[in-house]
């Protein structure tokens, strides 16, 4: 009996473990793959380590600038 109770605690313990540490979206994924699903153009332009990333639509336009570890967010839209 005892070795049941063990063994489902440490399931227990696993699962928590490894649901806890699963990778989030940063804002950035979060922008590209909403604009991907409304069907922007998208322009990405690298020059060294800095990359700048342009998204557009009918009514909304984001640009993300990376520089290095900096990123700098901008969205629009159109009302």
């Amino acid at each position: 009996m005892k070795k049941i109770i063990h063994t489902v605690l440490a399931l227990c313990f696993m699962t928590v473990a490894f649901t806890s540490c699963r990778e989030e979206k940063t804002q950035k994924e979060e922008l590209i793959e909403e604009m991907q699903n409304e069907g922007a153009e998208i322009d990405v332009k690298t020059d060294g380590d800095e990359t700048k990333i342009k998204m557009e639509t009918e009514d909304k336009k984001v640009k993300i600038k990376e520089d290095g570890e900096e990123t700098k967010i901008k969205v629009k839209t159109d009302d």
